[in-house]
């Protein structure tokens, strides 16, 4: 994986993005960061409802059509942003540990977010009365979307996991 980074840090792309990186990787940063707080705050919403904290005045499926097409839209800008920004720094990305955690956990949330969807779709009077089981699932949901906040974050400071794992890169 080492070498596909190097030989995309050389590319004219990630060459422009570092060469212009005055203002473009805050920028950015800035949409990436905008579209984080856009899917967190769906995705809580959703999640407040199913355990019915709430939003108790809708139905699952009324929150579900308020709330998913940000997060579906926040996700995407996400993709687009989080392309750039390891576009920018493959070695530093692909590198890193808490890169892959967090790429490992944004998989398992958007196969969760699409079957909560198509579940919801064609389920909608079942999640009404959502078992405590549910409830838990939709919270701990919203822990891994916490947690792949934290490890965006550890991304820039990696070097933490050569200390707990042995023979990880620092």
């Amino acid at each position: 994986m080492h070498n596909f980074a190097t030989w995309l840090y050389a590319t004219a792309p990630s060459v422009f993005i570092r060469s212009h990186e005055a203002w473009m990787i805050p920028t950015i940063q800035s949409v990436h960061i905008v579209a984080i707080a856009t899917a967190v705050g769906s995705a809580f919403m959703m999640t407040m409802r199913v355990v019915g904290w709430l939003g108790a005045d809708q139905t699952v499926l009324q929150a579900h059509k308020r709330y998913g097409p940000w997060l579906a839209g926040a996700l995407w800008v996400l993709l687009l942003s989080g392309s750039l920004l390891v576009l920018a720094e493959p070695p530093r990305e692909f590198d890193a540990i808490s890169f892959w955690l967090k790429m490992t956990l944004v998989a398992l949330v958007v196969i969760l977010a699409v079957a909560f969807g198509r579940s919801v779709r064609r389920h909608d009077a079942r999640w009404d009365l959502a078992r405590p089981g549910v409830k838990w699932a939709a919270l701990g949901t919203f822990v891994i979307w916490i947690a792949i906040i934290f490890l965006g974050r550890f991304i820039a400071y990696d070097t933490i996991w050569s200390h707990i794992l042995p023979g990880a890169k620092a």
